[in-house]
């Protein structure tokens, strides 16, 4: 085993991280420095390591797409999941629709993701970045955390960073919009046949007073 390794708190295996079936929690690596220390060694083997970030809310195929793409830029694919609270902070106090917990088996399940670690609140948002220093930053034209005119900041961590445009015409956002209003309107046509009813009902009470 390489000499980094043996500084892992807990027991990573770099063989199951890249076993085909790995476990998801053999490749959920939330702890920084071991990410670092993995990332390294992997490193250390020739293979190419590429990063990509996000929330990955109702997980839909333009995910898949893009995380396909990602892959196809290296060897290994790290996948920053933000949690519960920092998609609140950075998306609404209506988001996520799915929990973190969910989010990450879901992503644990798709064959082009290798690694995946979590972003929070406590943690600075080019952090990742840093400690991962990908061969290949992966992001989308969508992103609110990597502007393009930004990108250049964090470049020097890194080989190279791709801006990938959406890959699905819609986005978890509009589905989550148009899902609301789908509800919205079964709530008003609910309204419009009960409210009259109730008034009517009152109104045969108040006269049989």
């Amino acid at each position: 085993m390489h000499s980094n390794l043996r500084q892992l708190r807990h027991n990573v295996d770099i063989e199951k991280i890249l076993s085909r079936h790995a476990h998801s929690e053999d490749r959920f690596i939330p702890d920084y420095e071991e990410l670092r220390l993995v990332t390294e060694e992997l490193k250390s083997r020739g293979l190419r390591i590429v990063l990509t970030q996000g929330v990955y809310d109702l997980l839909h195929e333009g995910h898949a797409r893009y995380l396909e793409k990602a892959l196809a830029e290296g060897d290994v694919l790290i996948v920053g999941v933000d949690t519960d609270e920092f998609t609140r902070v950075r998306k609404g106090p209506n988001r996520p629709v799915v929990p973190f917990q969910e989010r990450l088996n879901m992503l644990s399940h798709l064959r082009h993701v290798s690694i995946l670690t979590k972003r929070d609140v406590d943690i600075p948002i080019g952090a990742l970045i840093e400690i991962v220093r990908p061969h290949v930053l992966v992001t989308s034209e969508s992103t609110k955390d990597f502007p393009p005119q930004d990108v250049c900041v964090y470049q020097k961590y890194c080989e190279k960073v791709i801006i990938l445009p959406p890959q699905a015409t819609t986005s978890t956002t509009a589905r989550i919009r148009m899902l609301s209003i789908e509800g919205a309107d079964q709530l008003a046509r609910d309204l419009a046949e009960r409210i009259p009813r109730a008034v009517q009902e009152s109104l045969d009470k108040m006269r049989g007073m």
